[in-house]
């Protein structure tokens, strides 16, 4: 499976061809170094491994400059594998030519993270009385057991973390394709703040 990563740059608005307003994500896909190919053969599997953004040297370990070597010794941030057959050689470049405009993709990305929140921010809990001297106005109520197994289950849903977990967004239309530019117009809103790492693949259930 063909596959692009890329860097969200934001939303805005278009016009599509009747006129209307459709809001878009602009991603900056590629251009994409292929730095690996994977084959049965050698590691079990077929895969395709794509380069994608310019690091330092003093960023990178001397494994992956040394892995890099057979790209072309470009210095690359950010590595990423794609299952699958695909048509390309060690050192080819792919960009945003790789889509087109209406076709459907998944975009996977990071979702933005928000800290540390309570059950009603982060599982959508319902409050408490808020009158007649309740004091469990935003706690999350009783989760626990009685003598046995006197502890809290797993999986509770509790105050954490909240956010900056990766998701897939699937079935998103490609409005555009700028391959100069090598950007994408994808309609709706794609996971992850302004400048996160984005990985655009065909769709699976397309």
């Amino acid at each position: 499976m063909s596959g692009l990563i890329g860097s969200k740059l934001g939303m805005t608005q278009v016009f599509d061809d009747e006129g209307r307003v459709v809001p878009v994500t602009v991603i900056e896909a590629g251009p994409c170094v292929v730095t690996q190919k994977k084959t049965m053969e050698r590691d079990g599997y077929e895969a395709t491994q794509l380069g994608f953004g310019v690091a330092k040297e003093k960023h990178l370990t001397k494994a992956r400059i040394g892995h890099l070597k057979n790209a072309g010794g470009k210095l690359l941030r950010n590595l990423r594998e794609f299952r699958g057959a695909w048509d390309v050689s060690v050192g080819d470049q792919v960009g945003a030519d790789l889509f087109e405009g209406g076709q459907k993709v998944d975009v996977t990305g990071t979702s933005i993270g928000k800290g540390f929140a309570g059950t009603i921010k982060r599982h959508n809990f319902s409050s408490g009385p808020k009158s007649h001297g309740s004091h469990n106005v935003r706690e999350p109520g009783s989760l626990g057991q009685c003598a046995w197994p006197g502890r809290v289950f797993k999986n509770k849903k509790l105050p954490g973390h909240m956010g900056s977990k990766q998701r897939t967004v699937q079935n998103l239309k490609v409005h555009q394709v700028l391959p100069e530019e090598n950007l994408i117009l994808v309609k709706g809103a794609v996971p992850g703040p302004v400048g996160s790492l984005v990985v655009i693949r065909p769709a699976v259930k397309g």
